[in-house]
């Protein structure tokens, strides 16, 4: 909703995906960590890699210590040719990634695990198990809100769309009182 209206936007999973299949350093890291069966036919396979992390704190560490470094660098690069007063950086994964500390302000978007649970198997065509492994392996919605600067309620697509325009209002008249 922040790009429909305008603002530029660094989708960071889609990003830290594309990076996967693209960057020949990334992709010999992790066929040397997880194995050649990581591509298939070239392309990342999703679902094997998904396997071998999500349920295992000590492989989704060693994933994201080989991945988040190229995300953080490929956003820095992409900051850098932005024109916009301001730029949204999306992620699942804020804090989790030390990604926050990129951020001036942070926005919890927040919603029922089971309309997550929902949504997500739609969207991806995972199963429930696989979806509650990847919440699981996420901050607590509590630790989420405690820490983020403002959040938003994902349940009715009337009231989202409300509080995205108030934030774009917000983070207008921040970007104006941080140039005085």
């Amino acid at each position: 909703m922040f790009a429909e209206r305008g603002a530029v936007l660094y989708d960071s999973d889609s990003r830290a995906k594309a990076l996967m299949n693209e960057s020949a350093e990334l992709r010999e890291a992790l066929i040397a960590e997880f194995g050649i069966e990581c591509y298939e036919g070239g392309v990342l396979n999703r679902p094997y890699l998904a396997s071998k992390v999500f349920g295992s704190e000590e492989q989704l560490a060693k994933l994201n210590s080989i991945v988040h470094p190229a995300v953080k660098a490929d956003f820095l690069a992409w900051v850098e040719h932005q024109e916009s007063d301001y730029c949204i950086l999306e992620s699942a994964i804020l804090f989790e990634s030390g990604f926050d500390a990129l951020v001036d302000k942070t926005v919890a978007v927040l919603a029922p695990q089971s309309l997550r649970v929902e949504r997500a198997m739609k969207r991806d065509g995972a199963t429930k198990e696989q979806v509650e492994a990847r919440i699981n392996a996420q901050m607590s919605d509590d630790e989420l809100m405690a820490r983020c600067d403002f959040a938003v309620v994902n349940i009715h697509l009337e009231d989202v769309e409300k509080d995205v325009a108030e934030l774009m209002y917000r983070f207008r008249g921040y970007i104006d009182e941080k140039s005085r």
